[in-house]
């Protein structure tokens, strides 16, 4: 059930992405990135009151060291976001993706790590293949551009956006998985609405101190931001029930197939033509996330 459920979140999170590009008009980067959480939130908030009061289904017992994961998980994703932003700023989209797609393996490695969750050999190898597919999409065909710049600041804040991610993964994951007692979307659903409801508040109080007139945009344009607010929380449900379903790095591995996806849409809605070597490259990314979803 977990590779659907993965499918839909990537389909989901380029839907939002789209939308999201759409405000940048309107909005500053940080304001814009500011309403997946603060219209996804109260939306989570009104799901889990249909689910756990309206239905009558249980309220999952939370442990003390979930509120611990969750605020951490949800704090690493705003910060991975924030340095992601901030490599696009040193240098370019490109870089700033590849590096950041370094999630990949790190999400492995700390999977393993912390949670005992190693990926087969030959998932290890997909998880490379996959991610060296991804790298030679942004570098145009050739890795050489993109490792001569291995030590610059807007490399290494990719590195750091992708550990972020991958560490943001693990703790729902663990978070979702401390919640013993419920199936498997009730524990996703509690897990996504706290997290949310804590990013949306510190987020929040972030930009309303720092730019409150940016702040108050987002609120004026609610009718273009909401729909922002329902792609995103779809996404967020789907990644959060699969990473309740499998292990981490199977998963996030799984999701670059939004890269082929965005790749597909390109190409047939917006008639852009790619090279050989793109082809190559996307093959690879299949591949990788091939290997990884079925044997790894």
């Amino acid at each position: 059930m977990w590779i659907p459920v993965t499918l839909a979140a990537a389909t989901f999170q380029i839907l939002r992405t789209s939308r999201q590009h759409q405000l940048r008009p309107t909005l500053s980067t940080n304001a814009a990135g500011l309403v997946r959480y603060l219209y996804a939130a109260p939306l989570a908030v009104l799901a889990s009151v249909v689910s756990f009061v309206v239905v009558g289904r249980d309220v999952p017992s939370a442990p003390g060291r979930f509120w611990l994961i969750i605020a951490a998980g949800g704090l690493a994703q705003i910060l991975a976001t924030v340095a992601l932003l901030r490599s696009f700023q040193l240098r370019d989209f490109a870089i700033g993706t590849v590096y950041s797609k370094t999630e990949v393996i790190q999400v492995a490695i700390i999977a393993t790590i912390l949670l005992g969750e190693p990926l087969r050999p030959l998932g290890w190898v997909g998880a490379v293949v996959c991610m060296t597919g991804v790298a030679l999409l942004a570098g145009g065909g050739t890795l050489t551009p993109l490792l001569r710049r291995a030590a610059d600041p807007a490399a290494l804040m990719g590195v750091a956006a992708g550990g972020l991610f991958g560490a943001a993964a693990v703790a729902i994951r663990a978070a979702s998985n401390s919640l013993t007692d419920a199936p498997a979307f009730e524990r996703s659903l509690f897990t996504l609405t706290v997290m949310l409801t804590i990013q949306a508040v510190a987020n929040g109080l972030q930009l309303g101190v720092s730019d409150r007139r940016e702040f108050v945009t987002t609120l004026r344009e609610w009718r273009r931001c909401l729909p922002v607010g329902m792609l995103s929380l779809l996404g967020s449900t789907a990644w959060a029930l699969a990473l309740t379903l499998e292990n981490a790095a199977k998963v996030r591995t799984l999701g670059q197939v939004e890269l082929l996806i965005a790749f597909a849409i390109s190409h047939r809605r917006l008639g852009e033509h790619h090279t050989a070597r793109d082809l190559a490259a996307s093959a690879l990314v299949g591949t990788g996330v091939a290997l990884v979803a079925l044997v790894g």
